[in-house]
């Protein structure tokens, strides 16, 4: 008889979603499926709305990464407005964008990820957290909230505030950046730059003792998807679109994003909240993309900072190809949290950065908009419909967690099958399968997580749907 082992909620991820574990009647693992439960519902109530309200409302998707969905809705209004924005704003919003990029994988490498591999597997949860890592490792700890700190440091100089700032719009942006901020933004720099490289080599430290995991967390072939400059450079707002495969070859390349629909298809699952795109061409399963730091990486031919591209060549060393393994996630967030770095950096000199000439003014001149940018998590987008009025008729969003929907179910599969046995599931297993989940740094609607502590609920269901076992924790 098949059974069926629920995890509900999963822990340390920025929302709320459950697992479910399927056992054949030989007690192994047949299958797995990650379920997004909340529903939010705004490409539904936006329909209605200004398309120039947009930038101020969809950041409110998210608490953690409200920047992504600033960028990407304004980028939207200019396609509207067919507009060029100002060339400072293009590099101010990118400025933004960069410091959302730190601050992001901050948290993720940090704050969620960290206390499993520096404090072990098998630590009980009460102290295999960010207060467990404060406690062993003060200074790393401490190091890891400041340089989350300066990323939302610099959102708030341009933004005026750290989570969900009214600033991108359509056609620009509405302030430059002054003499005060760059001061302050330049002071920061040399502490940022020494907590990633302790980072870095604290995390090849990792490697060495954790080679097992790099091979059974989420270490399969698959297409990956990221923007490109037109030499293959690294790309973060802009650029076009290329898909590689496992073997590292490029099968897809300078795709047009605002042309999304005709090589992103987006299958619906009747168990889950979250859609799960695939490419187009190929189907599904066999059009299973990832997206994010590894698929980044992987599309990418350079960084384009020295720094960073020093450690990209030793990231490439990791794969035959395409470097597969879901756990190296947290290496390349690392290194594009060092390319980032450097590119805030340069853009420390550049005058433009504070020049008034800041924002294109037009009306209604397309009755469509679609505006891409990547987010920490992945390629972001945002595809508007309006009528002559300028009032949402359709609204489309993909984020990068329902395109990575397919690959977190393969990847908790995996190591479940390499770990479960039978009904008995001890609590290091549970937080292994969980963390096969982390990897992906999954955003679940952050910004209606529930306050304290999130306990943890597995239950064996048989085929009947009898309770045989149940696992309670918090």
């Amino acid at each position: 008889m098949s059974k069926r082992i629920v995890i509900d909620p999963v822990t340390r991820i920025e929302g709320h979603a459950k697992i479910s574990i399927f056992l054949d009647e030989s007690g192994q693992v047949s299958d797995a499926e990650f379920h997004v439960v909340e529903f939010r519902g705004f490409e539904k109530f936006c329909e209605g709305r200004p398309f120039s309200e947009m930038p101020g409302i969809t950041p409110r998707i998210c608490g953690i990464c409200p920047v992504s969905h600033l960028l990407a809705s304004a980028r939207a209004g200019d396609a509207i407005m067919a507009v060029d924005i100002p060339p400072a704003a293009d590099k101010l919003r990118r400025l933004m964008n960069l410091g959302q990029m730190v601050q992001s994988h901050a948290l993720s490498f940090f704050h969620l990820s960290a206390p499993d591999f520096l404090l072990g597997w098998d630590t009980p949860p009460q102290k295999r957290n960010v207060f467990g890592l404060i406690a062993a490792n003060t200074d790393l700890a401490r190091a890891g909230i400041r340089l989350r700190q300066f990323g939302q440091e610099i959102i708030e100089i341009l933004g005026g505030r750290k989570i969900h700032p009214a600033w991108a719009v359509p056609g620009g942006v509405r302030s430059p950046l002054t003499e005060e901020g760059r001061n302050r933004i330049r002071a920061w720099l040399p502490e940022a730059f020494a907590t990633t490289h302790t980072a870095l080599d604290l995390f090849k430290q990792v490697l060495d003792k954790h080679r097992r995991e790099v091979q059974i967390f989420g270490n399969f072939p698959s297409l990956f998807m990221g923007l490109v400059e037109p030499d293959g450079t690294w790309e973060h707002h802009g650029g076009k679109i290329r898909f590689t495969d496992s073997s590292g070859s490029v099968i897809a390349d300078q795709l047009d994003p605002l042309k999304y629909d005709e090589y992103i298809g987006e299958a619906v699952q009747s168990n889950s909240y979250l859609k799960s795109p695939y490419y187009l061409p190929l189907g599904v399963p066999d059009g299973m993309y990832r997206v994010g730091p590894l698929a980044r990486l992987n599309v990418a031919e350079q960084m384009g900072t020295p720094k960073a591209d020093t450690e990209f060549r030793l990231f490439k060393r990791m794969g035959h190809g395409a470097v597969t393994s879901s756990f190296l996630y947290h290496y390349a967030r690392l290194i594009e949290i060092l390319t980032s770095l450097e590119r805030i950096e340069a853009y420390m000199g550049d005058p433009e950065l504070s020049s008034e000439y800041l924002r294109a003014d037009a009306g209604i001149n397309s009755l469509r908009g679609v505006g891409v940018s990547e987010a920490p998590r992945g390629t972001l987008f945002h595809d508007y419909t309006v009528d002559r009025q300028g009032l949402l008729r359709k609204v489309n969003l993909i984020v990068a967690t329902g395109q990575n929907n397919l690959a977190m179910n393969q990847t908790v599969a995996q190591i479940a099958r390499h770990y479960v046995r039978g009904n008995e599931i001890p609590e290091p297993v549970l937080n292994r399968i969980e963390h096969g989940i982390r990897c992906y740094d999954p955003c679940l609607s952050c910004s209606t997580h529930a306050v304290g502590q999130m306990p943890m609920l597995v239950r064996l269901i048989d085929a009947g749907g009898r309770v045989v076992r149940e696992i309670a924790r918090g």
